[in-house]
């Protein structure tokens, strides 16, 4: 099956730049991950680390 699909590969131009585009765009994807994790104010984390718990509102429609 990997002879089959690296015989059209090999006819196709250009084709080593997609794993290089692709190692870039998940490079980026987690750096920017990363500066935002770190970026992120303590009391946002906190405020949003509490929503499954809050208790104070009542959801719109109840299971039945």
């Amino acid at each position: 099956m990997l002879k089959f699909v690296k015989g059209y590969m090999e006819d196709i131009e250009g084709i080593a730049s997609y794993p290089i585009f692709s190692l870039l765009i998940f490079f980026v994807f987690f750096m920017l991950l990363f500066w935002w994790v770190f970026t992120a104010s303590k009391g946002y984390i906190k405020e949003v680390s509490e929503i499954p718990l809050d208790e104070d509102e009542t959801p719109t429609s109840q299971p039945q």
